[in-house]
């Protein structure tokens, strides 16, 4: 299993997940972050370094958001990796 970034995310895109995360799984998109599953350890620590909340473990994922499961999967090999933090879109 693996976490998910979901709604929460979008339109601010806070970054504090990526210092937090061990194996540099987080790629970043114009709007919001995403994790890779095949990378992704499932350690947890992003988490609790998310401000606005953003992260769950798969298996914890609202139902509204399930969807992001496929999306994270999808653009987290599209986009590249993030490993720094920046600071967040102005409306964050």
């Amino acid at each position: 299993m693996t976490h998910v970034v979901a709604e929460p995310c979008h339109g601010c895109k806070y970054t504090d997940c990526v210092e937090a995360c061990p194996v540099d799984c987080f790629h970043e998109g114009p709007t919001m972050l995403y994790i890779d599953a095949e990378e992704c350890i499932d350690c947890q620590q992003c988490v609790a370094a998310c401000p606005v909340e953003a992260i769950f473990h798969e298996d914890d994922l609202p139902a509204a958001w399930r969807g992001y499961v496929e999306i994270n999967a999808r653009l987290a090999a599209e986009l590249p990796s993030i490993t720094v933090r920046k600071e967040p879109l102005a409306g964050g």
